[in-house]
């Protein structure tokens, strides 16, 4: 696809996707048992997909899985669902234990078109997600948070779209967003009830980068990428 011709097919696509979103269908936090993370890592046309489930609130190892697959689209700001969706579809199916909710590495309703990759993702799945960046793809933050577990609002034609939580990490605060099917206030809870050990990233999602680096280093060039 060329990509300038392109996009207005992947805008209508976002914008059909995110009738599905459905506010009566947020996730209660006291349902949360288990915690899926989800990341991609690259090596040219190839992606490599890794999803860990862990234990909520214990925070423990439970399953995971990971593909390799090519990937077909470039990296376009506001639609890089449909970079890794894809395989992130494959990794997440792939596990024998299916999450209550999925924290993704990419933005949620922080969004143009508040349809980032982690809604995306979820209403594909029909499995509530949690968006999760370290960078601001649109609105503005006030102030950065001062400390480890601070918070100040993402703000973007006067709403709030999003929260920025301080980190180890200084001036580095996490952005996170609502996916699918979940609150804001839920999201930046069970982010916060997940990150510590002097760790940027909550577990899940640091757990996923992890593996997903791993099988990148491990099994690039070899005959398991699906076309």
């Amino acid at each position: 696809m060329e990509i300038t011709s392109g996009i207005p097919k992947l805008i209508r696509v976002q914008e059909r996707l995110r009738e599905r979103c459905r506010p009566e269908k947020y996730l209660r936090i006291e349902t949360v048992h288990t915690i899926a993370g989800v990341d991609v890592s690259y090596d040219a046309d190839k992606g490599c997909a890794a999803a860990v489930v862990m234990s909520y609130p214990e925070n423990s190892f439970i399953d995971s899985s990971c593909i390799v697959r090519r990937v077909n689209y470039p990296y376009i700001p506001g639609f890089f669902a449909f970079r890794e969706v894809p395989a992130l579809l494959s990794a997440v199916r792939s596990l024998r234990v299916m999450p209550d909710v999925v924290m993704a590495n990419g933005h949620g309703y922080a969004h143009p078109r508040r349809f980032g990759l982690a809604t995306h993702l979820g209403v594909l799945l029909d499995i509530p997600t949690i968006g999760i960046a370290r960078r601001l793809l649109t609105g503005t933050i006030s102030r950065l948070p001062k400390h480890v577990g601070s918070t100040t609002p993402v703000i973007d034609d006067d709403e709030i779209i999003g929260i920025a939580i301080g980190t180890a990490h200084k001036g580095r605060p996490l952005i996170v967003s609502a996916g699918y099917g979940v609150d804001l206030r839920t999201a930046v809870r069970l982010v916060m009830d997940t990150t510590g050990n002097g760790y940027t990233l909550p577990e899940p999602l640091r757990q996923a980068d992890n593996l997903s680096r791993k099988l990148r280093a491990r099994h690039i060039g070899d005959n398991t990428t699906a076309g």
